[in-house]
């Protein structure tokens, strides 16, 4: 090898141990005390990135493409190239076929899934990529609490709400994951593609906590999810709808706007506003 090209990649090398030590810098920087959630564009899909104050990284559903990607590296990074925990909801397209691209691109330490299958190449390409990736799997029944670092104001968990039993052989939909993030007084409902069979039964349980601040409306604000009395039970400040501009579907529908407005719910959607910042010190939430 000839010294001029020897030299270029030292040089090379050494830029890119400088950006990288720059990188982890302004991390360590701007890293705050405090839970982070970002509900991400990713168009007529879902995914949620979340970050505890202690630094553990959780991902629930990457959207239906590698458009999750941009925007995990402007959120984590280019550099940062790890997860702790993916939530795959349900086996829908435009949940799971985003997660496809970050396993191959992310090291993923644990997977949260249902053993819900679908016959669709997307749901092949990413049980493959599941497999290929070696993390630890896990899947999901009610009860569950996993704990992704403290803080200030105690322990960060996620605690699972449904199912509650194997949903093996259900509609996708009925499958969906449905899981509560608590920081201290602060909680986030997230409810995948839940439809109002669903939020209904949780709310008929007798041992439901589901008051949150936050609730990530169900299957894009469509009018099959978003039952009134799981809205009065969740009873969110906030409503975050995840939806494409201008999507085929009309999502989120009117009545499910409306349905919000009277119960003085604050709603945002990522077809508006992009991807939707909002931190927590467990005690009060904000947009960022």
């Amino acid at each position: 090898m000839k010294a001029g090209t020897k030299r270029v990649i030292f040089l090379s090398i050494f830029c890119l141990l400088i950006l990288a030590l720059i990188t982890l810098y302004l991390r360590r920087e701007t890293q705050t005390d405090n839970l982070q959630v970002i509900f991400i564009d990713v168009g007529q899909g879902d995914a949620t990135f979340i970050e505890s104050p202690t630094g553990t990284q959780v991902l629930i559903d990457g959207g239906r493409d590698a458009s999750v990607l941009r925007e995990l590296s402007k959120i984590m990074g280019y550099f940062d190239k790890d997860i702790d925990l993916i939530v795959a909801t349900h086996p829908d397209m435009d949940h799971i076929a985003g997660l496809i691209d970050v396993l191959n691109r992310y090291t993923v330490h644990t997977i949260l899934m249902t053993e819900n299958e679908s016959d669709t190449p997307a749901f092949a390409s990413f049980l493959k990529a599941v497999r290929e990736e070696h993390a630890t799997i896990v899947y999901a029944r009610r009860g569950q609490v996993f704990d992704i670092g403290s803080g200030a104001q105690g322990s960060t968990t996620l605690r699972i709400l449904f199912p509650d039993r194997n949903p093996s052989g259900l509609e996708s939909n009925m499958a969906s994951i449905v899981a509560q993030l608590r920081y201290g007084e602060s909680e986030f409902m997230f409810t995948g593609d839940s439809p109002k069979a669903i939020e209904e039964y949780l709310v008929s349980l007798s041992d439901s906590r589901l008051q949150s601040d936050v609730l990530k409306a169900g299957h894009h604000g469509s009018r099959t999810s978003s039952a009134e009395v799981f809205v009065e039970a969740v009873s969110p400040t906030y409503a975050i709808f995840s939806a494409g501009k201008d999507n085929s579907y009309g999502h989120p529908h009117k009545e499910v706007v409306n349905l919000f407005v009277q119960h003085h719910i604050e709603t945002k959607n990522t077809a508006d506003q992009g991807s939707i910042f909002m931190e927590s010190d467990g005690k009060h939430i904000w947009f960022k």
